[in-house]
């Protein structure tokens, strides 16, 4: 009896319920709307700063949902260099991060350019520099050849580790490649966002490649939802609410990768989570309203580098409470300086002291 869905005889022939799905669908496309049309009325500037936002964001979450923590500053820097944004004082960026940066970059911003084979070698070539996943070696930028045995996902410990699933045997690959890109590439009557949920599932399901293929698989999702939002600015996450559901998203994976070829509960755990997506990125799309506010509102203020740095910072996303001695070393300057500067924000009604007083004291922004 077939134990995973590639085995099964008629793959990969997924099919759906498109009646259950109609509901949802059409509520994630409402929200679609809504939030393009919003962005579309913001302005260039707008736009650029929270595509530039959400592309950060995206690439530090894929790649947390993999356990790979990246350096903020890094990731940042790399983007703003390839976006032709400001990157005076830039951070020294690890090849690394580059390359998961170029991947999504690339799949985003060329959306509407054929996925071919030829291309996602470059990707994981990009995501693999060294040719190596931490101290194993790899093969880099070619498909799996299962020389050490079949492509697994396990966990738990050498020796009691537990199968969550196995990917199809190396030697069919190239055929089932040639089939998805045929079907990515294709003209279909499935709905846009139907298609990125199942390109990401039948992607993470062939795992063609030894490493890198769940954010590969995110990859591929995010330029199939750019095509459908007729945008290859992005100004919203998937990867960020999938890494915040990241136990659920690996349960319907395996639930749906040891099912049938009827795809319609991951189809409808994939819209569910976009829609999430959508609304989370309200906040994020307040946040960048408010520091165009904000600077607007201070156009005429007179401040030094070291104050416009930090006011910047506070708008990236800072954790915890602005004290002087943060002040300082965020602007790599005394404590005496930062007192003053912080005094003179306060005159000049920029920030306010929090009503906590004592070692407890720090700056907030007046809104």
């Amino acid at each position: 009896m077939p134990r995973y869905v590639h085995e099964l005889p008629d793959w990969p022939a997924f099919h759906w319920d498109a009646e259950a799905l109609a509901p949802a669908l059409a509520a994630v496309h409402e929200q679609q709307g809504r939030l393009l049309g919003r962005m579309t009325a913001v302005g260039f500037d707008l736009r650029t700063e929270a595509d530039f936002q959400t592309m950060t964001t995206d690439v530090l979450r894929t790649s947390e949902i993999e356990g790979e923590v990246l350096d903020p500053a890094q990731v940042r820097s790399s983007l703003a260099r390839r976006l032709g944004l400001d990157v005076s004082g830039a951070a020294h960026v690890d090849r690394h991060v580059d390359g998961v940066v170029e991947m999504l970059l690339d799949a985003t911003r060329n959306c509407y350019e054929k996925l071919t084979l030829e291309r996602l070698f470059g990707w994981h070539s990009a995501l693999f520099p060294a040719g190596r996943s931490g101290m194993l070696k790899v093969l880099v930028g070619q498909l799996r050849d299962d020389s050490t045995g079949p492509m697994q996902v396990v966990s738990g410990p050498m020796g009691r580790e537990k199968v969550h699933y196995q990917a199809p045997a190396a030697k069919g690959l190239k055929k089932d490649m040639t089939a998805f890109l045929k079907w990515v590439n294709g003209k279909t009557v499935m709905d846009p966002l139907l298609k990125a949920g199942l390109g990401h599932f039948w992607f993470v399901t062939l795992h063609p490649f030894e490493d890198g293929n769940g954010r590969m698989a995110r990859a591929v999702a995010d330029l199939l939802l750019a095509r459908a939002d007729g945008s290859p600015q992005r100004f919203y996450s998937m990867s960020a609410q999938i890494r915040n559901e990241r136990k659920k998203y690996y349960d319907i994976l395996e639930r749906s990768q040891r099912s049938s070829l009827d795809v319609t509960e991951w189809l409808a755990w994939f819209l569910a989570c976009l829609g999430r997506t959508m609304a989370a990125s309200e906040a994020m799309l307040a946040d960048v309203l408010n520091k165009h506010r904000f600077w607007q509102t201070h156009a005429k203020t007179v401040l030094n580098a070291r104050q416009v740095k930090v006011l910047n910072k506070l708008f990236q996303g800072f954790d915890g409470n602005l004290s002087s001695g943060k002040y300082a070393k965020l602007a790599k300057t005394s404590q005496d300086s930062a007192a003053r500067d912080l005094a003179d924000l306060v005159a000049k009604k920029v920030m306010k002291k929090a009503k906590a007083g004592g070692r407890s004291t720090h700056y907030v922004l007046v809104r």
